[in-house]
């Protein structure tokens, strides 16, 4: 294929992809009206780089049959797709929503069972939802945490309403999708090559790396190494890593044009929550918190909206790009409808609270 027709196919694609064309018609607005470049911060530059580690080792995990081997093992017995959501919103709890759906969702989509894609969808509500408890779970409660200067009981003590008010029902409606699968041949039970240890050695790696037990810088290493064992690991979704790039510039932008304070808590509330739909739950903390001192409300509100429009949390967008580039299907509307009805559930939840 020449240069020309590679342009033309990537051009084709980037028009395709709907989220990143409006966030980028809002971003050249945006900066066009500040007459100025947004701004890059570190911690943006730190998920960007987070998410291309992560992209590039499951990658490898998936072309070295790891996802395979261990549905073999673990596709067994009754009540899979009830397992698949309660482990990922186990999972989501300790190394953040997104490293969860990062490995669970390729995983899942490995795996003979039915309503493969109201799992998936589930999977993504509960990670939302179970990350919300702890200060580590996802990128808007550290910052919150880190912020507001709170304790770790006080934040728990907080949160802990929505969490376990909104998984009940979550697990109620994957009893509706556990049923038993069908059994993998054991001649794909047996394909398993070697290197998938060593992907999965880098995974255990970054992910110390991201609880602060070893240098994040760690992870050059680990895509250099990868680099030299299998270059095919890095045919990762790039469209993804360009639309967080973009999308992070869009919210700068937001956050140097808007200028308001407010401290009434359903005011904070109702604004993360909408926020949140726009611009997604991790930009929305960090953009309301410095108009308000009403934490709580804020976190609530960024909580429950990472959940409705897919683009609420990264995790869900995480969630429905591996679908949709693994499947070959678009399952937005369904996506969106799951969100907005435990989206509506939240905010009941917060007004009987």
């Amino acid at each position: 294929m020449d240069i020309t027709k590679t342009k033309a196919v990537l051009l084709k694609k980037i028009l395709e992809e709907k989220f990143l064309s409006v966030i980028f018609a809002g971003f050249v607005i945006t900066t066009v009206y500040r007459h100025s470049l947004p701004h890059y911060s570190w911690d943006d530059f730190k998920v960007i780089y987070s998410l291309g580690v992560f992209l590039v080792i499951v990658k490898g995990l998936e072309q070295n049959n790891f996802f395979l081997f261990l549905a073999g093992w673990f596709e067994k017995g009754k009540l899979l797709g009830l397992k698949l959501i309660i482990f990922s919103a186990f999972l989501s709890m300790f190394v953040t929503n997104d490293v969860a759906l990062l490995f669970i969702v390729p995983f899942t989509l490995t795996l003979s069972i039915p309503h493969k894609k109201y799992v998936v969808i589930l999977e993504a509500i509960v990670a939302n939802i179970s990350s919300s408890l702890f200060p580590f779970g996802n990128p808007q409660n550290m910052f919150i945490y880190y912020h507001y200067h709170l304790h770790f009981l006080e934040f728990v003590k907080t949160i802990w309403p929505f969490v376990f008010f909104m998984l009940l029902p979550a697990f109620l409606l994957s009893f509706f999708l556990a049923q038993r699968s069908k059994k993998l041949s054991s001649s794909t039970l047996l394909v398993v090559k070697p290197l998938a240890l060593v992907y999965l050695t880098f995974f255990i790696i970054f992910i110390l790396a991201l609880l602060r037990m070893l240098p994040l810088s760690i992870g050059w290493i680990i895509l250099i190494g990868m680099f030299i064992l299998d270059r095919r690991s890095f045919r990762i979704d790039y469209i993804l890593l360009l639309t967080f790039i973009v999308f992070f510039g869009f919210t700068d932008n937001l956050a140097h044009i808007l200028n308001f304070s407010f401290h009434n808590p359903r005011h904070v509330f109702l604004t993360a929550v909408l926020s949140s739909q726009i611009i997604s739950n991790v930009p929305s903390a960090l953009l309301l918190a410095d108009f308000t001192s009403n934490w709580q409300s804020l976190l609530w509100g960024v909580s429950i909206g990472g959940l409705g429009m897919v683009n609420g949390s990264i995790a869900s967008l995480i969630a429905f790009r591996i679908y949709k580039e693994k499947m070959k299907s678009n399952i937005f509307w369904h996506f969106s409808l799951g969100g907005f009805l435990f989206l509506l559930g939240g905010i009941l939840i917060f007004w009987l609270h």
